[in-house]
């Protein structure tokens, strides 16, 4: 289980990252002709940050779950 947590985390890592890009550079992204606001993705950092510094604590500690 640890190698699937520490995947997990560098996943959940690379998405944050991309959230928080586009917050920074402003990208715009349109979904079926709705424009979607660049706040969503400043909340999706904060989720995805957390959830892969879980993955990360929990690949170093050998206790998934």
């Amino acid at each position: 289980m640890r190698r699937y947590a520490m995947v997990s985390a560098l996943f959940l890592s690379l998405l944050a990252l991309i959230q928080l890009v586009r917050v920074v550079r402003g990208w715009s992204v349109v979904v079926a002709g709705v424009d979607i606001p660049v706040w969503i993705s400043a909340i999706a950092f904060v989720i995805a940050g957390s959830l892969a510094l879980w993955g990360f604590r929990s690949a170093r500690a050998g206790n998934v779950g």
